[in-house]
């Protein structure tokens, strides 16, 4: 049984238009769309981009862990292909480097800054956009695509991610290509379509390595069951697309595995300076078992349980760590999933449109799975994977189920989604009760009207069934709308972003939420650790570093929103310095370390003007004008002289490099001018590093070059903040 849904796009064989031919369509679009179609595209892409470039320089350089990394690649091809995190090739980041890429050639060509680092961003998420509609429209309506796309760009955790430099936005991009590229597949058995299918596949692992599998099953499967040829061929174009998936992501992994290793930096976030221990470990298997060697801690969670990183468990999505970032349209997406799949039960084995539903339904299932129970480092922000799936089920089930609205169980599968998406819209915005209190009815009225009208779309008048379905879209958008104008109005900074107003989203180290508008943004339950929360309250638990369930991180006094940090808790090994841990805040002042001028885990330092003027003497001199534990304070001190700063210990200053042995060469050799006191997991936490409470420690490698530089260099106190100068030799 064949529909008009099953039916190719047709494309007729024509010679190569004229320019002003190709102007017209591409405004125009196809010749069977509706006048409106193409023109409703560009304004929605140009509204996304307007959206997404909106005060996008008040984020500053957002992660300074991954923009120390693309100044390193805009001064340093070696920098450039390895992912260093400093012009002078000491250490990676601890992912692979190609989601770099864009960002730093765009620093190239336009120089340092915030624009240069995040529009790169931007496009990409505006491409999603493009991509989601275009895989929409081809099997639906133009509407459809449109809805598809208007979903995944008013989703908050999209909003916050393509404004943000971390490798999710590249990432997300490039798994909607392959969900493309595969329906097309599926379409008309050109091998070609595999192929890129497994490109994107490959450059999405060298964004951000095992995660990029994710949705290989589903996609595999659905081509070897779905795809239109003999089965024969249907296995020999999957060993293709695994061979261009193996080249595409492989031929990186080979060279920097057979790179000699003294002649390249360090592999960030691995113990053996492997980057196929860093992709099986670290960021591997140990992200869904806990089990992280030189982890801040992994979870412990399992089926159900909770850990460092929240709670596990089937509702992982919903619950309030993370349902306010992607999960306003997730109940309804699983209904029009099921009812889209329902649908096409009677159409053939080869029916596109049925692949299509597979396609990115499955990749939404297996995805939300493996992100509910994993039981290692998860981070709310990681759900924009979510996004184009979400989006692309949804504009496919409103747009089939519309066309099918004379049938009474398509009306009623479309009201029930819009009930779905009203009520857990409410749920999610009482969550945050001083954020638009009047909106959470709004949503739920106009979801219950809606669906009323839609029960009965077989027997309404178009108009009618136009304004019930319109009533519907604007009731279920409005929740992510509101969340993502706030998440765009917001500066967002750190290792941990979160979307959403204050409050919106709370994840804690014990695996439980905070309380509403209590705790730092990226969520630690009661603030932060020792401290006050942004608006520089203390909430219970707050003081005197008892924040962690458990006891948490013991230290002296609190830092509030305005990075002010009293810079006790460091001389006795207790705490992070300043007593916290800095976080990922909502200002781009907030989270930062104020007293001692050091950075902590997840943000970096202040960096003065008269510190800034202290590195750049001379530093032309030096290969690196300073060393510091930890990336983000070396990453900030980078950032501010544009000079290389050697991070010790790499993300976490846990990585075993450099060696004591190798530090004190490079000493000895004058390629580094001052050490920075303080920053990251391994030093300026006392002299042993204690009283880290189980989070991994201090590595005996930072540890030790302090030890070192403390007693044989010279200090040098600029206001707050402390360094040694490694040219100069104590007295005596």
């Amino acid at each position: 049984m064949t529909t008009q849904y099953d039916q190719p796009p047709q494309v007729a064989e024509t010679q190569p238009e004229p320019r002003a031919a190709f102007a017209r369509r591409a405004w125009r679009g196809r010749p069977e769309d509706p006048s409106w179609a193409r023109p409703a595209l560009w304004a929605l892409l140009a509204a996304t981009l307007a959206l997404y470039l909106y005060d996008l320089s008040a984020s500053g350089f957002a992660n300074s862990f991954y923009s120390a990394a693309v100044q390193a690649g805009s001064t340093s091809w070696k920098a450039f292909f390895f992912g260093s995190l400093d012009g002078g090739n000491a250490i990676t980041v601890d992912k692979p480097s190609a989601f770099l890429w864009p960002m730093a050639l765009s620093v190239r060509v336009f120089g340092l800054g915030s624009w240069a680092i995040l529009v790169p961003e931007v496009l990409m998420g505006v491409g999603s956009v493009a991509v989601v509609y275009a895989a929409v429209r081809r099997r639906f309506s133009a509407g459809a695509g449109l809805v598809a796309g208007a979903v995944l760009a008013l989703t908050p955790v999209a909003a916050l991610m393509f404004r943000f430099n971390n490798p999710d936005a590249m990432l997300a991009l490039l798994m909607a290509l392959a969900c493309y590229f595969t329906v097309r597949a599926v379409e008309d058995g050109r091998t070609r379509w595999l192929v890129w299918a497994g490109v994107a596949i490959g450059f999405a692992f060298l964004a951000k390595t095992l995660q990029a599998f994710l949705i290989l099953p589903p996609l595999a499967l659905v081509y070897a069951v779905c795809g239109p040829v003999r089965l024969g061929r249907r296995l020999f174009q999957l060993g293709l697309a695994t061979l261009a998936l193996v080249v595409s992501g492989g031929w990186w992994v080979a060279v920097v595995e057979l790179w000699p290793a003294s002649s390249r930096p360090y592999i960030g976030g691995s113990q053996h300076n492997s980057f196929l221990e860093l992709t099986f470990g670290y960021n591997g298997l140990g992200r869904i078992n806990g089990d992280e060697t030189g982890s801040v801690g992994g979870g412990g969670g399992g089926m159900g349980g909770g850990g460092r990183w929240g709670t596990t468990g089937w509702d992982r999505m919903f619950g309030a760590e993370v349902g306010g970032q992607v999960s306003w349209l997730l109940p309804a997406a699983l209904i029009l999933l099921i009812a889209g799949l329902w649908a096409t039960r009677k159409l053939g084995r080869a029916s596109a449109t049925r692949a299509s539903f597979l396609v990115w339904g499955g990749s939404l299932l297996i995805t939300m799975v493996v992100f509910s129970y994993m039981a290692g480092i998860f981070h709310q922000y990681y759900t924009v994977a979510l996004a184009p799936y979400l989006a692309a089920v949804v504009g496919m089930g409103t747009g089939l189920l519309w066309e099918r609205r004379a049938e009474t169980w398509a009306g009623v599968a479309l009201a029930a989604a819009s009930v779905a998406s009203g009520a857990w819209g409410y749920v999610l915005l009482d969550r945050t009760p001083d954020h638009l209190p009047w909106l959470k009815w709004l949503v739920l009225v106009g979801g219950l009207v809606a669906a009323l009208g839609l029960l009965f779309l077989g027997r309404a008048p178009r108009s009618l069934a136009l304004g019930a379905a319109s009533v519907g879209l604007v009731a279920a958008l409005a929740g992510p709308t509101a969340y993502t104008l706030s998440t765009v109005n917001s500066a967002h900074t750190g290792s941990i972003p979160t979307a959403g107003p204050a409050g919106a989203s709370m994840m804690g180290f014990g695996g439980r939420p905070g309380g509403r508008g209590e705790g730092m943004r990226g969520g630690f339950p009661g603030g932060m650790p020792g401290g006050q929360n942004p608006q520089g309250q203390t909430p219970p638990g707050g003081a005197g570093g008892q924040g962690f369930p458990g006891g948490g991180f013991p230290g002296q006094g609190g830092q509030n929103g305005q990075g002010q940090g009293n810079g006790q808790g460091r001389q006795n090994g207790q705490g992070f310095p300043g007593g916290n841990l800095p976080g990922t805040t909502r200002t781009g002042e907030g989270g930062r370390m104020g007293a001692g001028g050091a950075g902590g885990l997840l943000d970096g330092a202040n960096v003065s003007a008269e510190a800034e003027k202290l590195l750049k003497a001379d530093a032309d001199s030096y290969t690196w004008v300073a060393a510091s534990t930890g990336s983000q304070n070396a990453a900030s001190y980078q950032l501010a002289t544009d000079k290389a700063v050697m991070a010790i210990g790499g993300f976490n200053g846990t990585d075993p490099s450099p060696t004591l042995a190798q530090f004190k060469r490079y000493v000895a050799k004058g390629q580094i001018h001052y050490y920075i006191s303080g920053g990251g997991m391994g030093g300026g936490m006392g002299r042993a590093g204690e009283g880290l409470g189980g989070m991994g420690g201090a590595s005996g490698t930072a540890s030790g070059i302090s030890t070192w530089v403390e007693a044989n260099f010279k200090k040098v106190t600029v206001g707050s903040a402390t360094f040694y100068d490694l040219t100069r030799k104590k007295a005596g």
